[in-house]
C-alpha cells in the first residue's frame, strides 16, 4: 500500500512555471512505477509523464514534451513535476499515481492515487 499526497498547485500565468510535489508513504516507494496524470474539467484523465521504478524508462505525453520533467527521490519518498512554458490548456487537476508493475500510460493500470492538485493557467 502506498499513500500519495500532492502539493504545489495554484495559479500561474501563461508562459510561467510551476512545481508539483508528491509525498509518498507506506510501502517502499522505489519499487513502484510512478507518474503524473491530469484531468481537465469535463475531460477524461490523461497521462502526462510516467517513469519506471528504475528511472530508465520515462514516457512523456506529446503535449508536454520539452516543457515538463519528472524527478523522484526514493530516499525521501517524493516525486516532483517541473512544468515550464505553461499554456492555458495545461489547466487541470494534476494527480500523482503509482503502480506495482511496468511503466504504462494507461491511468486505469495505476492502483494508487493522490487526491489531486489544481493548476490553473491564466492569461
Amino acid at each position: 500500500q502506498v499513500q500519495l499526497v500532492e502539493s504545489g498547485g495554484g495559479l500561474v500565468p501563461v508562459g510561467g512555471s510551476l512545481s508539483l510535489s508528491c509525498a509518498a508513504s507506506g510501502s517502499s516507494f522505489n519499487k513502484y512505477t510512478v507518474g503524473w496524470f491530469r484531468q481537465a474539467l469535463g475531460q477524461e484523465r490523461e497521462f502526462v509523464i510516467v517513469q519506471s521504478w528504475s528511472g530508465y524508462v520515462t514516457f512523456y505525453a506529446d503535449t508536454v514534451k520539452g516543457r515538463f520533467t519528472i524527478s523522484r527521490d526514493n530516499a525521501k519518498n517524493t516525486l516532483s513535476l517541473q512544468a515550464h512554458s505553461l499554456k492555458s490548456e495545461d489547466t487541470a487537476t494534476y494527480y500523482c499515481a503509482a503502480r506495482d508493475g511496468v511503466a504504462t500510460k494507461d491511468p486505469n493500470q495505476y492502483e494508487y492515487w493522490g487526491p489531486g492538485a489544481q493548476v490553473t493557467v491564466y492569461t
